[in-house]
């Protein structure tokens, strides 16, 4: 079984359980085929010393490391520097305690991560792969800054066995900074299970829009939204928008709907919600909206899809990839009047869409089953290949 080293620039903790959580599903759906050990480090200005915890479910165990640091020293960006590295010596060390010797390393989401697995490359010479995540090279987003970084991270990706992005999008926004690697192979975030079951019907009286977000303005735009329905709501009072998730930016949304006259009415917030549970609200809703700014993949897109119902969103993430005419519509980032007008024609037409061939056609394309494979094969051809490099 091969033995998989999973590094990230996020991941579940103590602070924050949601803090890339799409993260941990690839290293769990990995871990159906491989023995995966992840190693994530944490910077707490609220500890002392050096702290660990471990979790462990089947062939996947995280180990997470803790590291002190304070604000208030002058040199902290300094000594928070050497805790960071100090860290990645101390979790590495106690990985070889436990007598685990990975063939692979997966980075993901650069550039720290990748550096480490550079490092360890040129140390042990274990080959890695890079999964990315992050939207800072969007070209509505112009966050990837800095000479430094952009070397660095040039030499990491073209070092790297394969570089993974999680959609067409951020692939091509990779390569227009000239991070060069001859090994791109795209690979979608895991859906939870929950997004392939059916649910009971609940009765209701009005057709029902929905939205899941994490309300976050500057990317997910959802003041965009209620901003639409307001209007919207002055033509036809036949529907609701629901929309679950919680956020930074939660109570200036909500305030607006207030403003607005549109909560409890045309508006319901229902807050953070399990898996199960939103999987049930898209099942019990006629059509999903998403008015995102920017996404490198949008999962939402792909739940809602999983789950029958087709979707109104913007041109972001994988949306140019799976929406076509047979399951949504996609319209272009900030156009309010095309999402006025788009959400009105759903709420008239959305029964014409198909939903048992929605489902069908994605059914197995986001399971862990699926990702989990696609991975453990690109393992499996780096490994093949280094062989027979050494022979």
């Amino acid at each position: 079984m091969i033995k998989v080293l999973f590094i990230s620039h996020w991941y579940p903790n103590r602070y924050d359980n949601m803090l890339g959580s799409f993260v941990q599903k690839h290293a769990e759906a990995v871990s159906l085929y491989c023995e995966v050990k992840v190693l994530y480090i944490i910077p707490d200005e609220n500890i002392d010393k050096f702290e660990f915890t471990e979790n462990t479910k089947g062939n996947l165990s995280e180990l997470l490391v803790y590291f002190p640091f304070n604000k208030n020293n002058i040199f902290y960006k300094y000594s928070k520097t050497i805790n960071y590295l100090k860290a990645y010596w101390k979790g590495i060390k106690q990985i070889q305690f436990d007598n685990f010797k990975p063939d692979i390393i997966h980075a993901n989401i650069l550039t720290r991560t990748g550096f480490i697995a550079y490092l360890i490359k040129r140390w042990k010479g274990i080959p890695y792969i890079i999964t990315e995540h992050w939207t800072r090279y969007l070209p509505d987003r112009k966050a990837f800054n800095g000479l430094i970084r952009k070397f660095i991270t040039k030499v990491i990706v073209k070092n790297a066995s394969a570089v993974l992005p999680v959609s067409i999008m951020l692939k091509k926004a990779m390569l227009s900074y000239n991070l060069m690697n001859p090994n791109y192979v795209i690979v979608d975030n895991v859906i939870d299970p929950a997004f392939f079951e059916t649910y009971p019907l609940t009765s209701r009286t009005k057709k029902r829009i929905i939205l899941v977000s994490c309300f976050l303005e500057e990317a997910k735009n959802v003041s965009g939204i209620i901003r639409a329905i307001a209007e919207l709501s002055a033509e036809r009072a036949d529907f609701e928008l629901i929309i679950i998730g919680t956020g930074p930016d939660f109570q200036q949304i909500t305030d607006l709907s207030d403003q607005l006259n549109l909560t409890d009415t045309f508006v319901r917030f229902l807050g953070e919600k399990t898996s199960e549970e939103v999987a049930e609200w898209v099942y019990n809703s006629d059509f999903f909206v998403l008015f995102s700014n920017y996404e490198t993949a949008g999962i939402v897109i792909a739940e809602s899809l999983a789950l029958g119902k087709p979707i109104l969103t913007t041109k972001v993430g994988i949306a140019e990839d799976y929406v076509n005419d047979s399951n949504g519509i996609i319209i272009d980032v900030l156009d309010e009047t095309a999402l006025l007008n788009k959400m009105n024609y759903m709420l008239d037409n959305f029964q014409y869409y198909d939903s048992d061939k929605i489902r069908t056609e994605l059914r197995d394309k986001f399971s862990y089953e699926n990702i989990g494979k696609q991975i453990t094969d690109i393992y499996q051809d780096i490994l093949k290949s280094k062989h027979i490099a050494n022979n």
